[in-house]
């Protein structure tokens, strides 16, 4: 039996929270996701105040004051940030200024 793409369903993220040094969203489907802050620098350097804001957007979700995207099929594979030393640099310098 084989299933096609269009029958597997993916769950959306409802909810967003932190604790202690942990992303946790919630899905849909009633499972909960846990992954290490660390795993997304762009999280990891933000304020309490820059994490708390939030928004889902189609199967992720999006940071707006810190420019960060992270979807629900990278959080269920485990995939950490792809984002290059250089970006992090550059985005952390314009934090300085």
């Amino acid at each position: 039996m084989s299933t096609s793409a269009e029958d597997v369903f993916r769950p959306m993220a409802e909810s967003v929270s932190f604790r202690d040094d942990a992303l946790i969203v919630e899905l849909s489907d009633g499972r909960s996701i846990s992954v290490p802050v660390s795993w997304y620098p762009r999280l990891d350097h933000s304020t309490e105040e820059e994490r708390a804001e939030w928004e889902i957007f189609g199967s992720g979700i999006h940071w707006p004051k810190i420019d960060e995207d992270i979807s629900v099929e990278a959080l269920l594979a485990g995939k950490r940030s792809n984002e290059s030393q250089a970006s992090l640099k550059r985005w952390l310098d314009s934090r300085d200024a």
